[in-house]
C-alpha cells in the first residue's frame, strides 16, 4: 500500500509466487502492473504491509536489521539505467560492494578482473562509464551485480534501454550465468520476446494482481487470462476477408509446425483449407500459437479433417461457430 493524495494505494494484492531454485522466472506485465514493486518487494528495498518474503527458509519481513543486511547481499540486482559510479573506473565500480563488504583491496580487484572477464569486457577495467556503450554498461553491471557473490540476480527491465541485437546479447549472458554459476534469476519485463528468449516460467501480472504462472511453454501455448492473451498475442489472429463458411481453431502446443500440418492435411486427406489468420512463435524451437482455418461446406470433409488434425501430436483444434470474415 502506498499513501496517495486520493487515498492509500494497493500496487500488489494477494501475490503468491514460488521461484525455484536456479530458475529463470519472468515477470511480466504492463506499464503500471505493479512489477517493479513486486521486484523491490524481493530483497526488501520495498517492505510489504503484509505477507512474507521467503527466501532459503527465512522470511525477510522478520528479520532484525543485522541480519536483513547480511541476507540482502545474496541478492544482486541490475537496472535499466545501469546505475554505475560515473567517477569511477570500470574495476573500481566492481571492486565496490567487495570494498562495503571487507574484502581485500588485492583480493577485490583480483576478483574484478576475473568478473570483467565473465562478461566479455576484460579490457575494460580502467576505462570509465561515459567511455562505454549503453550494452557494455550493463555488462559492466552485471560484473558488478556478480562481485557480491549473490544467489538470486534480479533484472529490472535491464534491456529496455538497449537495441534488439544488444538486448539479445545480455540476455543471452545472464543465461550463461545462470548456467554456469547455478544463481536463479528473476527477469521484470514488459516484453514477451524477453521471457521466450531466457526464462523457464514466467508469471504475468496486471494491476497488482497475479494473473497466471506457469512454465513458458504453459502460457504461450494456452494463456487463460484476459491478461495473459494480450500479452502473448498483443495483436491478436489477424484476420483476412476471405469468405468460410466453416472456421476451426488450431493451437499449437510445442514440437508442430503449421506449414507441413497444412499441406499434409490437403494431400493425405484431400481437404483444401485457406488459412484466415495466424499468430504463432518459436520458442525453443518449438512452435506455439493459434491459426484459423476456413475449411470446405461439407460436414464430411470438416469431420476427416477434424479427425486428421487431432491425431497429430502437440496439436489441438476446435470448431469456431462466432467467426465473422
Amino acid at each position: 500500500m502506498f499513501p496517495t493524495a486520493d487515498g492509500e494505494l494497493r500496487a500488489l494484492n494477494d501475490i503468491n509466487l514460488t521461484i525455484g531454485d536456479g530458475d529463470v522466472f519472468g515477470i511480466v506485465g504492463m506499464s503500471g502492473a505493479g512489477k517493479s514493486t513486486l521486484v523491490r518487494c524481493v530483497n526488501l528495498l520495498e517492505r510489504p504491509t503484509q505477507g512474507q518474503v521467503v527466501i532459503d527458509g527465512q522470511d525477510l519481513c522478520a528479520l532484525p536489521p543485522k541480519q536483513l543486511l547480511q541476507a540482502r547481499r545474496s541478492i544482486a540486482m541490475i537496472f535499466q539505467q545501469f546505475n554505475l559510479l560515473m567517477q569511477r573506473t570500470c574495476l573500481k565500480n566492481i571492486c565496490f560492494p567487495m570494498e562495503i563488504a571487507g574484502v581485500k583491496p588485492a583480493e577485490a580487484k583480483k576478483r574484478a578482473q576475473e568478473y570483467l572477464d565473465i562478461v566479455g569486457l576484460p579490457d575494460k577495467a580502467d576505462a570509465y562509464p561515459a567511455q562505454l556503450s549503453g550494452g557494455q554498461k550493463q555488462r559492466i553491471a552485471i560484473a558488478r551485480a556478480l562481485a557480491s557473490d549473490p544467489k538470486i540476480l534480479l533484472c529490472d527491465e535491464a534491456t529496455s534501454a538497449l537495441d534488439p541485437k544488444t538486448t539479445r546479447d545480455i540476455l543471452r549472458l545472464i543465461k550463461d550465468i545462470n548456467r554456469r554459476m547455478g544463481i536463479t534469476v528473476v527477469v521484470i519485463t514488459h516484453e514477451m520476446a524477453v521471457v521466450e528468449e531466457i526464462c523457464s516460467h514466467v508469471a504475468i501480472l496486471d494491476h497488482g494482481v497475479l494473473q497466471e504462472t506457469g512454465t513458458v511453454e504453459e502460457i504461450f501455448s494456452n494463456p487463460k487470462t484476459e491478461a495473459g492473451r494480450r500479452l502473448v498475442y498483443p495483436d491478436g489472429v489477424i484476420l483476412d476477408q476471405l469468405p468460410a463458411a466453416n472456421v476451426i481453431r488450431i493451437a499449437f502446443n510445442g514440437g508442430s509446425s503449421y506449414e507441413p500440418l497444412i499441406a499434409s492435411l490437403a494431400i493425405d486427406c484431400g481437404v483444401k483449407a485457406n488459412i484466415l489468420g495466424a499468430d504463432t512463435r518459436n520458442v525453443n524451437g518449438q512452435a506455439f500459437g493459434t491459426m484459423l482455418l476456413g475449411l470446405p461446406d461439407d460436414r464430411e470433409q470438416i469431420a476427416k479433417a477434424m479427425a486428421y488434425i487431432k491425431s497429430q501430436p502437440n496439436v489441438t483444434v476446435e470448431e469456431v461457430h462466432d467467426y465473422h470474415g
